[in-house]
This record gives C-alpha cells, structure tokens and sequence, in this order.
C-alpha cells in the first residue's frame, strides 16, 4: 500500500548558512523543512526566527559524516521512517573571504566527502536531489569576456591554494552526474554567480556587507583589487526562486546558471552605498582575497527558456534591503559580543 504524503519532507545541508537559510523560509510554504547545518561559517542567527515553525527542523550533523536520519527522534513529527525524504538540496560549503585558508580541510570535504554523503541519503530515499554548485567551475574570466554558456568545459588550477573550492566544485558535478547515471536519482545542478543580501556574514570580507557596515561605522571601505574589478551581483531571494524552479524541473534539464549577466564596477557600488546610507567614508584599495577573485558573467538563456526565470531585484532596490538588514543586524552582533 503506498504511503500517503500530506507534506513534503525537504532536507536541505547548510541550511542555516545565507542562501541556505532564505530557502528553507521559501521552501517552509510547500513541505516540511530539515536544515542541517553545523556552523561553521554560518550562523544560528539565520534560522533562529524559524525554529518554532511547526514544520522545520534544525539538525546540528556535519555532512561530511555519513547521515542516518532514522537516528533523529526529532524527525519522529516528520514520519521519516515512513515517509521518507522526497526533495534534498545540497548547499553545504565553507564560504568564508577571510578564513578561506583556515577551513580548505573542510571545504575539500564538503565538495567530496558531503557531496557523497548527501547523494547516498538521495539514493536510500529515491530522493530528488540538487547541487548547489558554482560559477568558479568555468575559471577565470575569459578574456573577451563573452558570456558563459553551460556546455563550456571550464577548468581550474588543481594545485592552487583555491582548488579546494573550484576543482572542489567541479568534483561535486561529477559526483552528482555519476550518482544519476549509476542509480537513476533525478539530479539537478546550480551554477551559482556571486550573490548577494541579507544574512551575509558580516566583517568577513563578502563586499557589499563590509562595505555597509564600514560605512555606517565611518571606517573606509576596503574593496579587494583596483578600479577594474567587476563583478556581477545578484539578489538572494532571485537566487532562491531559481533553484526551486530548477528543482521541480524536467530531468534531462543538465546544469543551470543562476546569477545576473550585468557587469558592474564592485568601486562604483561602494560609492552607491556610500550615497545610499548617507556617509562620508572614504574607500581604500587593498590586496585581493584568495576567495575573491574576477568571475565571468552568465548566459541565461537557459534557466529563461527551461525555467521561465530571471533575475527580477534591482541592484538598488537589492542594495536598500540588505542595508536595512545589515543596519539592524549589525547591533545584534555587537550585543552578542561578536
């Protein structure tokens, strides 16, 4: 006899990190959420406001370590036993600027290991799996800057002080492409452009945050390279409308870039904030970060045909709401004793 599903049951690994933890919000309106985080570079703080919702559950458990979840009595109000998990959305990476070089152990093993794990927890539950996966599996920024279309193979420095993340990345994929190859699972891959809004880490080197917080505080803001650095943003929530698009997609879909195809100066932003919070900081020029680099712009042909998706949040009205984020958060942090 088949099993009667009310709900469904979503589990989603870095569940409490920033885009992490805007989907388990979104995704609280069509099932019942298990966020599985272990804060690393994420914080309680992202999920606090959702941990009496009667249909999410917090699970603290590094993926990097098999994942029995019959083991959890908590999830006994989910009837996993039973019902099993129908949707996993693979989120967990480090992705901290500024203490990129302490955690690479485990940004490796969460691209590997996790990745595995996550996949093995799909297949037990025939599961619909996605990957969120990254913009840095391309490289560098070509040259001509033309946009980046999914088919292009890319390529990474496998002996980089980066390579952890970026052939980390491109590992991920082919463990997700061999995973539904060998056991039929019905996987998914976001190709995700750098994002931005509330939530982000703040004083961590993750630009626009920094730059906020800097400017309310009267202290410069640091942007990571010269004048040249661009960059393209896109808003979180953009982001998180995309990859539940892309779930609920045809199977053969293959991988999807998610981000804006707007080319911006990352200097000309840090006078926009300065203009926009109404400050007079100053901005200085520093040395790059490992985990900033220049990336390629997306084509999006793609996810417009197949999803019917683009990126719909102004830069502006992106930039007002993850102000008013930082604004009140910031005095949170500070009352914590950050």
């Amino acid at each position: 006899m088949a099993t009667i599903i009310e709900k469904k049951n979503i589990l989603v690994t870095g569940g409490a990190g920033f885009i992490g933890s805007h989907l388990c919000e979104e995704l609280l309106r069509e099932g019942r959420v298990i966020c599985v985080d272990t804060f690393i570079t994420s914080q309680e703080a992202n999920i606090d406001h959702l941990l009496k919702h009667p249909d999410f559950e917090f699970i603290r458990h590094d993926i990097t370590q098999p994942i029995d979840l019959d083991a959890f009595p908590e999830l006994a109000r989910f009837q996993v036993k039973v019902q099993g998990v129908q949707e996993i959305y693979h989120l967990a990476c480090p992705t901290s600027a500024k203490k990129f070089e302490q955690y690479r152990m485990q940004t490796l093993y969460a691209n590997s290991v996790g990745t595995r794990h996550a996949m093995d927890l799909a297949v037990r539950h025939k599961a619909k799996f996605l990957l969120a996966s990254s913009c840095v599996v391309y490289g560098n920024r070509p040259d001509d800057a033309h946009l980046l279309k999914e088919e292009e193979i890319g390529s990474s420095d496998t002996l980089s002080p980066r390579a952890c993340y970026d052939e980390g990345k491109r590992w991920a994929e082919a463990i997700c492409a061999t995973y539904a190859q060998q056991y039929g699972i019905e996987a998914k891959i976001a190709r995700i452009f750098r994002t931005y809004g509330p939530r982000m880490a703040l004083y961590d080197g993750q630009l626009i945050p920094d730059f906020i917080t800097n400017a309310l505080e009267g202290k410069p803001l640091e942007v990571y390279g010269d004048e040249t650095f661009k960059s393209s943003l896109v808003y979180v929530a953009d982001v998180v409308d995309a990859l539940i698009k892309l779930m609920q997609a045809p199977k053969d879909i293959g991988p999807v870039n998610i981000g804006s195809d707007v080319d911006v100066k990352i200097f000309d932003v840090a006078k926009q904030i300065l203009q926009m919070t109404g400050t007079a900081a100053s901005i200085e020029f520093k040395p790059p970060l490992l985990f900033l680099t220049q990336l390629g712009l997306p084509d999006l042909t793609k996810a417009k045909e197949r999803l019917g998706w683009v990126p719909l949040t102004t830069l502006e009205n992106g930039l007002k709401e993850t102000i008013s984020y930082t604004m009140a958060n910031r005095h949170i942090l500070s009352f914590r004793g950050f």
